[in-house]
């Protein structure tokens, strides 16, 4: 399998504050690729590893117990990332890399799966967030699921504020076809896909 190393992600940048004042979801985007920074940094604020705890590496996205039942996906389209062939990744928090898990482009599938909506069909890269379950029900079996779509948000949130940030656009994909999203994906039969990400650099003439 394939291995991608990523850029040290940055801690410095605009106040939470600004990026907070003007979030919006932004559904276009311009016709040029993002950059190997910019995807290593997304995928960072999701769910990179950011501290350590009685030995345990925690995350930028708080985790019911540290169970961390989160994976992400990254799908790239042809020409979507000036650092990535087409195809679609899994970043690995612990060591900051992407590993590639499909030859190619998966555009047409993800936005199939996705009711045909544009935002996905005009994305250069999309972050595709699934759970396994069993990694926090069972350590909280009444409320287990209800922290996974906790935690799903938080990780959603931290994505849509790095780009507002850093003057790109995002938004948040809750309408698709869960089993034709899976297979353009090939997710493991444990993970359920909860949510789609769809990121790039904003038009010129957006605000």
């Amino acid at each position: 399998m394939d291995t991608i190393e990523l850029p040290e992600p940055s801690t410095e940048g605009p106040s939470v504050e600004a990026a907070i004042s003007t979030r919006a979801s932004r559904r276009s985007f311009a016709n040029e690729p993002v950059t190997l920074d910019t995807v290593g940094q997304s995928l960072w604020a999701l769910q990179g590893v950011t501290h350590e705890r009685d030995d345990v590496d925690m995350r930028a996205a708080p985790s019911a117990g540290a169970t961390y039942p989160l994976v992400a996906d990254l799908a790239i389209a042809d020409g979507g990332c000036s650092g990535l062939d087409a195809g679609c990744y899994r970043y690995d928090p612990d060591r900051h890399v992407l590993e590639r898990r499909l030859e190619r482009g998966v555009r047409d599938e993800l936005t199939a799966a996705a009711l045909d909506q544009p935002v996905v069909a005009g994305a250069p890269a999309v972050i595709a967030l699934s759970a396994e379950y069993d990694r926090t029900t069972g350590t909280y079996p009444e409320h287990g699921e209800r922290y996974v779509h906790m935690e799903a948000g938080h990780a959603a949130q931290n994505l849509h504020l790095l780009c507002e940030a850093r003057g790109l656009g995002s938004c948040p994909v809750g309408a698709f076809d869960d089993e034709a999203l899976s297979d353009a994906l090939a997710l493991e039969p444990a993970f359920q896909p909860l949510y789609l990400l769809p990121f790039g650099r904003r038009p010129a003439d957006s605000a």
